[in-house]
């Protein structure tokens, strides 16, 4: 496909006031108007035939099969051309269809005889598949009068999975043996608490855990040390309501929490526990069954990697009974959600409350940086300052949620998205080291 310039259309543009001028002041100059045009045309013809021509461009495109949401990717178009003698700047611009950033236009300069990549960048936001449709590729002619355009189509879809990529790497800066196996003694002694061996008396000790009968044999005081028990069950429980759609820093909830879930999951699976994974909205969703060991990691990925989103509310009375009735011993579960008022929350407290009953809980939400920023906005303008009396408001309310679920011993985790898997974490390790489980 071609067509003219801007700059081509502007000066055959400035012909016609020459024209115009020249017959008004002598009938017989209309010759040299015409011919002002024919060099125009000429000059664009010229143009044409020494620019790059399309069958002398070789374009392969190469795309990936997966990608991990919220992280940069890249269409790899591999460029060269023949029969030219001189540098072309090609545009690059990518047809794209799905939850993905907004295509930028990429500018690469192709030189005679030689072969180019360009790496043009995609980033998904949601999880599913994307479509990439055609490669559009944009070029001039050396006196810039004429602009080249090709369409190179790819018709490849791309699966979307959850972000994994970072999970080992994250996992290392927790993984340390005293935390996780319980090769550190926990001085502590709860309920599942498990001996591990006797150590000489220093001061700071628990005397509670004093050992007499092998004190008085060794003619010294000698204490118990215990390690954290294994084999507990940890149940990542994803609300797929219309909440967890709401973006928060560029991603959906329900994707921050199925990051920090994955996260969770790996180092439970590392330390000896079995990991279960359920969703619910207005109706149970998913469920797969604890899985031990770090090989049934990837089975936690494609579970949620299949999580949907959800326009439906949340019916906690329903998701949170059928998974007590599943859960046959004590568990951790760590419920992802949201909520908005504290009318909203009713159901969900009353059902957190048998559920507590039984199980230990953590009850994990994002904070909506939004509503902070709108109370620490300048009072400049009255909409301001309502904005900032109705975000107080809610987190007032939030907060009240919060307090009443901590009174029935539910453990409350509300930060912002890049503090949630560190929090996550350190409450699950709290959690093992107390002997709660």
């Amino acid at each position: 496909m071609m067509r003219p310039t801007r700059r081509a259309v502007f000066i055959f543009a400035l012909g016609f006031p020459l024209a115009l001028f020249l017959l008004i002041y002598d009938r017989t100059l209309w010759p040299f108007s015409f011919n002002y045009g024919a060099l125009v045309l000429i000059a664009l013809v010229s143009d044409w035939a020494l620019s790059l021509g399309n069958r002398a461009l070789t374009v392969t495109v190469q795309a990936p099969t997966r990608l991990q949401i919220g992280e940069q990717g890249a269409i790899i178009a591999t460029l060269s051309a023949r029969r030219t003698r001189r540098a072309t700047r090609i545009e690059l611009l990518l047809e794209q269809h799905g939850e993905l950033d907004a295509p930028v236009l990429t500018p690469a300069l192709l030189e005679a005889g030689r072969e180019l990549k360009v790496h043009l960048p995609i980033v998904p936001r949601r999880r599913g598949k994307v479509a990439i449709e055609r490669l559009w590729l944009r070029w001039r002619g050396p006196l810039g009068l004429v602009e080249r355009t090709r369409i190179v189509p790819i018709d490849r879809s791309i699966d979307v999975l959850p972000n994994v990529r970072g999970v080992a790497g994250a996992a290392l800066q927790f993984f340390a043996q005293e935390a996780i196996y319980g090769i550190k003694v926990q001085h502590q002694h709860g309920e599942g608490a498990e001996f591990d061996s006797l150590r000489e008396y220093a001061p700071g000790f628990d005397i509670r855990f004093f050992d007499w009968k092998h004190s008085a044999r060794h003619r010294r005081l000698l204490t118990k040390e215990f390690q954290a028990e294994r084999n507990h069950q940890v149940v990542l429980a994803f609300d797929t309501g219309y909440l967890m759609r709401e973006p928060v820093d560029g991603l959906p909830r329900l994707d921050h929490a199925i990051k920090a879930g994955l996260l969770l999951g790996w180092i439970s699976l590392q330390g000896g526990d079995l990991v279960a994974s359920f969703s619910f909205d207005a109706t149970v969703r998913q469920y797969v069954r604890p899985v031990r060991g770090l090989s049934s990691f990837g089975r936690l990925v494609q579970a949620t990697a299949e999580l949907d989103y959800h326009p439906n509310e949340t019916n906690f009375t329903l998701g949170l009974a059928e998974l007590g009735v599943r859960l046959k011993r004590r568990a951790l579960v760590i419920l992802f959600t949201d909520f908005v008022d504290t009318v909203t929350a009713e159901l969900l407290i009353e059902s957190m409350q048998r559920m507590v009953s039984r199980h230990v809980v953590v009850f994990v939400t994002l904070r909506d940086s939004l509503l902070q920023q709108r109370i620490d906005a300048a009072p400049e303008r009255f909409p301001t300052v309502a904005e900032a009396v109705i975000a107080q408001d809610l987190l007032r309310e939030r907060s009240v949620v919060f307090e009443r679920l901590e009174r029935l011993g539910v453990h409350c985790i509300d930060v912002p998205s890049g503090a949630l898997p560190v929090r996550l974490i350190n409450r699950y390790l709290h959690i093992k080291e107390r002997g709660l489980l």
